[in-house]
């Protein structure tokens, strides 16, 4: 099972309830104002990309990530906050 982080700069004003949704379905904890993080099986960041590109606009940047090591501070969250999930 991979961590994964995903950084979004969403920068339209639209609905976002569906991306906002689908982070909750995942499980993704929000750990800072834009960034969120889930575990993820059987995936890749590419692979991440395509599938969260229906819920965004063509011009909101977004960054996915996978980390085997980090370290925060003052953090909303942080990765131990995540359930361990099978997916």
């Amino acid at each position: 099972m991979a961590l994964y982080f995903m950084s979004c700069d969403l920068r339209k004003q639209q609905d976002y309830q569906p991306l906002y949704d689908e982070l909750k379905k995942i499980q993704a904890v929000k750990i800072m104002e834009s960034t969120y993080c889930f575990n993820m099986l059987n995936t890749s960041c590419a692979g991440l990309m395509d599938h969260f590109k229906e819920f965004i606009d063509s011009e909101d940047g977004v960054m996915i990530y996978a980390v085997a090591n980090w370290t925060s501070r003052f953090m909303k969250k942080t990765p131990n906050d995540l359930a361990r999930l099978k997916h």
